[in-house]
């Protein structure tokens, strides 16, 4: 791939939903002018490209994947292959840019843009999480892609901009944890809400849930009886993060619950 593509493919990608929400609007229909027409690769290839440019992204994916059915030999295949991933991508046909990336990596794999192919693989996913109420099976599937993506590329631009990712990711994740504990809160059912605020405590420690997740075992363990506990939790909160509504509100609940144990 060219240098000028390969920029230009990774500035948009780092863009990610940006470009995806303003290019979307003129993606044009897949079947317009992609009926069989036998030309040579480099026109094929440059009408693809020029489709691109303009914003008819189905239409410039289509092309792309013309290029390696009429080419499949040629060096353009290779090109285009990634291009129709990256121009699925921009049209959101996240399903056919993943297929078509993961295939360039099957072929390729040890091909200079496979860590971009691995990358645009992440980002598909991550373009897909959904709010926490609902499954978020796609939300793990992204966080193990932007894992990979760390793993076997570390120095590149895209492990850095992954890492971002995966921070966000951890918080969506906790978010849903805390749903799911909140909603048990509700019902009464309190070790099952321990349960989902610990996996948030000891998995997700870092992301902004922690604090309510401490206050919310207070809770739950002042319900239970099991006033050491609650003591436990607001000393961590205490210890942690000391300036917040949630360690005074752990603080309150410890004295009038267990006003016989002060917290450490």
């Amino acid at each position: 791939m060219t240098r000028s593509i390969r920029s230009k493919i990774t500035r948009a990608a780092l863009l990610g939903g940006v470009i995806a929400a303003t290019a979307a609007c003129g993606g044009g229909s897949a079947n317009e002018d992609v009926a069989y027409v036998a030309r040579d690769v480099e026109t094929l290839y440059a009408e693809a490209q020029n489709r691109l440019d303009s914003g008819n992204t189905q239409v410039a994916a289509a092309l792309f994947d013309e290029v390696e059915r009429q080419h499949p030999y040629s060096p353009w295949a290779r090109r285009a292959q990634l291009m129709s991933a990256f121009s699925y991508y921009i049209s959101r046909d996240y399903n056919k840019s993943i297929s078509n990336a993961q295939r360039f990596l099957s072929i390729h794999p040890g091909n200079k843009d496979a860590p971009y192919a691995y990358y645009l693989i992440a980002l598909c996913y991550y373009e897909q999480i959904s709010d926490v109420n609902r499954d978020q099976s796609i939300t793990e599937q992204a966080q193990t892609a932007l894992r990979e993506v760390n793993r076997r590329f570390p120095q590149t631009e895209y492990a850095a901009d992954a890492r971002l990712k995966l921070d966000l990711v951890a918080d969506h994740l906790a978010g849903k944890e805390m749903e799911i504990g909140r909603f048990y809160q509700r019902s009464g059912r309190w070790l099952a809400a321990q349960l989902r605020f610990r996996n948030v405590v000891e998995d997700f420690e870092t992301t902004s849930h922690t604090p309510e997740a401490l206050y919310r075992l207070t809770e739950s363990s002042l319900a239970l009886g099991i006033r050491e506990e609650a003591v436990k939790y607001t000393a961590v909160l205490g210890a942690n993060y000391p300036g917040t509504e949630w360690y005074e509100k752990a603080y309150e609940l410890v004295q009038d619950h267990a006003s016989d144990v002060t917290p450490s």
